[in-house]
């Protein structure tokens, strides 16, 4: 599609078709519980995509045929993003997804986009293939995330504080690694803290093997505690991995569905179980700290991890609410401008795009109106909303989850 073949105006809203990944963590029936979405080989269904990422972008009806979003947008940026997020971003800059885990997914860390960049730089000049196992930059942009739960959904986020920690490690009391634990009691500072973490990440051999063994039998013997419950099914999901020692290290919180969080670059999380709406910067930016078969390059999370405590009182992130409480919005705001999320109640609404917009219908059917054009959504669905777009209304039977960006 070029800037020729479309119409003189852009349409107010774009039906979308998205793609589905299918990586083994992936639920096999959350899709097709809360939205209908089938499943007919019956295969993981992990993420589904909404954007215009290369590995997974969505597609749009528009001018009587269906077109990649990458496609419209490089036939009309201005018009599809706005002249404002066209000149701070240059591309769609967010990706928004729903996302269903049955397994843990790795704990991992996202590097700044300072650190992003210089990565990114330095592989490419290296000739690391983008695909190579070994890769760590696929692009040089930030990851900044938030999620909000639509089940309950268990999740790691940030560091303990080091009382905290200390306290989880002297009562399992690991012989193997008390060494390690009494430097950190004698070291309780970021620098201490980043020393542990290093010093558990390259544990090997029998002492690892014996720290493991005492772990998981103090973990069977305390199934009513959250953080040992979870130790137990994490090993059996990943027998052997130091991903295991997380949930003395990390805060371990369960969302209730409503709930949101905003994972920061820097700090180490990991998604364990449950299904929810997710969305970030545009990248594909990994540093993995366990949980995983695949490549953890140590150093280079060091260099990009901040080991620094994220108090347990600062995980949720509470929404600014506007309107009245049978009618309230929520916006969920974060200090990147990459993105924005809000939810809205079932209702009518009066909205105005900014920039580039994503509904997508949460829980029952929308109409989305401006003059005599109309799009109705059912639940599941999502519209992309040019820029050009303007003022429109929003008539919904249910919460409608609306990404955008601020430019």
């Amino acid at each position: 599609m070029s800037s020729r073949d479309l119409p003189s105006s852009l349409p107010p809203f774009l039906p979308m078709h998205n793609p589905i990944q299918g990586y083994d963590w992936g639920s096999h029936d959350a899709l097709t519980r809360l939205f209908g979405i089938s499943n007919p080989d019956g295969k993981p269904q992990a993420e589904l995509w909404m954007g215009a990422h290369p590995n997974g972008c969505s597609e749009v009806s528009v001018a009587g045929s269906t077109q990649k979003l990458s496609i419209l947008i490089e036939a009309a940026p201005a018009a599809v993003l706005g002249d404002a997020t066209l000149a701070r971003f240059g591309s769609l800059p967010f990706l928004f997804k729903v996302l269903c885990a049955e397994k843990a997914l790795s704990i991992q860390v996202h590097p700044s986009k300072a650190q992003a960049e210089a990565g990114f730089a330095r592989e490419e000049a290296a000739g690391i293939p983008l695909k190579a196992g070994n890769r760590n930059y696929k692009d040089p942009n930030h990851k900044p995330e938030l999620v909000f739960a639509l089940t309950p959904y268990q999740a790691m986020n940030g560091f303990r504080t080091i009382p905290a920690i200390l306290a989880l490690f002297e009562r399992v009391k690991l012989a193997a690694i008390a060494d390690l634990v009494a430097a950190l009691a004698a070291n309780q500072n970021e620098a201490g803290l980043q020393h542990f973490f290093h010093q558990m990440l390259i544990l090997d051999g029998a002492r690892k093997e014996a720290a493991l063994t005492d772990l998981l039998a103090y973990a069977s013997e305390h199934q009513d505690e959250e953080t040992f419950a979870l130790i137990a099914n994490l090993a059996a999901q990943y027998p052997g991995d130091v991903g295991l020692f997380s949930p003395l290290l990390l805060n371990v919180v369960t969302l209730k569905p409503g709930q949101a969080m905003f994972l920061d670059a820097c700090t180490p999380h990991a998604y364990v179980r449950g299904t929810g709406l997710e969305i970030m910067a545009n990248s594909d930016n990994v540093l993995r700290a366990g949980l995983t078969p695949k490549y953890i390059d140590v150093a280079e999370l060091l260099d990009c991890t901040r080991c620094v405590a994220k108090p347990d009182d600062q995980i949720l992130l509470a929404p600014r609410v506007e309107g009245m409480t049978e009618n309230m919005v929520q916006h969920f705001e974060v200090p990147v401008p990459d993105f924005t999320f809000s939810v809205y109640p079932a209702g009518e609404h009066a909205l105005t795009t900014a920039s580039a917009e994503i509904l997508f219908a949460i829980d029952g059917d929308v109409l989305l109106k401006q003059g005599d054009e109309t799009l109705r959504l059912e639940k599941g669905q999502s519209a992309f909303v040019p820029a050009t777009t303007g003022r429109y209304q929003m008539l919904a039977e249910g919460r409608v989850a609306r990404a955008g960006n601020r430019s």
